[in-house]
């Protein structure tokens, strides 16, 4: 009697289904933790991208409330410049023209005290009795005080003649920015009491204070 086992045959292929299926279950698994990762990842990119967002964006609101809160101190430091730079620039005038001989003394007394705020002058011209006066003002109510200032002495005959005025625009911007202003020219008569001389030929010119001698009226 022949015998044939059958059992080899069954348990190789038991053996080859069990080798198939392990490696496809490790192959599933395998891509399941590489989708895992990648999706853990992204996600983990797309938080930091959100965080660096939020931190920049709040880098700039608290950037937008600091020059609120410096823009008034800005103005404050711009106009005490320029109150400082026209008080300079007034009292070199004065300290010019006192060293010339042919203007008097008490008409340069005068003149400097009848210069009001936001007003300064940049020359001052004597001929004969005449007596011609440039400045800039910021303002024309400034002018006006200087001119009726000027008017208030006996030192000068009235009325007091406003040869030109030219309004410059304002210019530049931020510290840079520069306000209107206008360029002046005044002309008076210097009164000369009875018996008295009058004032000596051509004065001397004085050197500019601020801005430049000789612009355009």
């Amino acid at each position: 009697m022949i015998r044939v086992n059958l059992l080899g045959v069954e348990r190789k292929t038991k053996k080859a289904k069990a080798i198939a299926f392990d490696f496809g279950q490790t192959a599933m698994v395998g891509g399941s933790l590489i989708l895992i990762a990648t999706v853990l990842g992204v996600g983990w990119w797309f938080w930091s991208l959100r965080g660096e967002s939020l931190r920049v964006d709040a880098e700039i609101v608290a950037a937008q409330q600091e020059a609120a809160r410096l823009a008034p101190l800005l103005v404050e430091v711009q106009q005490f410049e320029q109150q400082r730079t026209m008080l300079q620039q007034r009292v070199a005038l004065i300290e010019q023209l006192r060293s010339g001989q042919s203007i008097p003394v008490q008409l340069l007394d005068h003149v400097s005290r009848s210069v009001p705020e936001m007003l300064w002058l940049t020359s001052m011209v004597q001929e004969a009795n005449q007596v011609t006066i440039e400045g800039r003002a910021t303002t024309l109510i400034a002018l006006s005080d200087f001119v009726g200032n000027l008017a208030g002495s006996p030192l000068l005959q009235k009325p007091i003649e406003i040869v030109n005025s030219l309004v410059q625009p304002a210019g530049g911007t931020g510290a840079l920015a520069t306000p209107e202003l206008i360029q002046f020219s005044v002309r008076a008569q210097i009164s000369t009491p009875p018996g008295a001389a009058e004032p000596a030929g051509r004065g001397a010119r004085g050197a500019p204070a601020g801005g430049r001698a000789g612009a355009p009226r």
